[in-house]
């Protein structure tokens, strides 16, 4: 469902992408070709800053948003989710956040406060919360991560996971494709 929100912004979505039904996408939100937004997801760009404005969540083309997952963000701040991205089930994008291209981020894992640099892996169950992550690091699952911590104490990622991020891009693309076909039958 798409909604305008009360500053009357409205979402602007391709008309390649596939936004499932039951996902509710409300305000400033873009989001571009070959994008797949599963059930249930909710995208909300709908807070203002000091000075009445915001900034959009931006989620790039061939990228794809689960089932579950939620994106917004405070006081108006940019969200961005870079191409060929995966955000999987359930996971939690809070602006200000930006996520670079060609990026994992695991199951039931929150992002606040920070930059995810492009081919990182993020696993399941994990915080990344007011701390930058370089290009290519791994994060194992359920580990948190913020201010202070010592990013040489993790690794880069390992062939098998970027090999395994880009399987789930291949995945949902296919699927993007799938329910337009499906959706063009009714």
């Amino acid at each position: 469902m798409l909604r305008k929100n009360p500053s009357g912004h409205y979402p602007n979505v391709s008309e390649k992408a596939f936004i499932d039904p039951t996902a509710i996408i409300c305000g400033h939100v873009i989001i571009e070709d070959n994008v797949f937004v599963g059930p249930y997801a909710v995208i909300r760009a709908d807070e203002v800053d000091e000075t009445g404005k915001m900034q959009p969540i931006h989620i790039q083309r061939d990228s794809n948003i689960q089932d579950g997952v939620v994106i917004h963000s405070k006081s108006g701040a940019a969200v961005t989710i870079g191409k060929q991205t995966s955000i999987a089930h359930r996971s939690i994008i809070h602006g200000p956040c930006e996520i670079g291209d060609d990026v994992f981020i695991g199951f039931n894992s929150v992002m606040f406060r920070t930059t995810i640099g492009d081919g990182c892996v993020i696993r399941h169950n994990c915080v990344v919360d007011g701390i930058d992550l370089p290009p290519t690091y791994h994060v194992p699952p359920m580990m948190n991560i913020g201010p202070g911590f010592d990013l040489d104490a993790i690794e880069k990622v390992p062939p098998e996971y970027a090999s395994f991020s880009e399987s789930v891009v291949s995945a949902n693309n296919t699927l993007v494709e799938g329910y337009k076909r499906l959706a063009n039958e009714f």
